[in-house]
């Protein structure tokens, strides 16, 4: 894989060597808003229908997951805007180190 240097010699051809972070700051990135979960076993799954009620592991008023991709990056409210639901980042997630 071919590095390529700035006129300065730095790599990424940022300041100090730091990346140029412009030629990924357009890319997509899924992000999905976790209620909670659960588990059921399959006969239980294919017993599902219009009108059927799931229980979740989330308490109301806890804070829900926003993931990145699948990888958890933040936790926040449910809230409502113009009808439409929204999340309110309450504390962001650092990343396993």
């Amino acid at each position: 894989m071919s590095h390529d240097m700035d006129p300065k010699g730095d790599p990424g051809g940022g300041p100090s060597g730091t990346p140029d972070m412009s030629l990924v700051l357009n890319i997509g990135v899924e992000l999905t808003v976790e209620l909670g979960r659960t588990q059921m076993p399959i006969r239980d799954v294919l017993a599902l229908g219009p009108g059927a009620l799931l229980s979740l592991d989330t308490l109301a008023g806890e804070l829900v997951n926003l993931r990145a991709n699948g990888t958890l990056i933040a936790r926040g409210d449910l809230v409502v805007v113009d009808g439409n639901y929204g999340v309110r980042v309450i504390e962001l997630v650092q990343p396993a180190a």
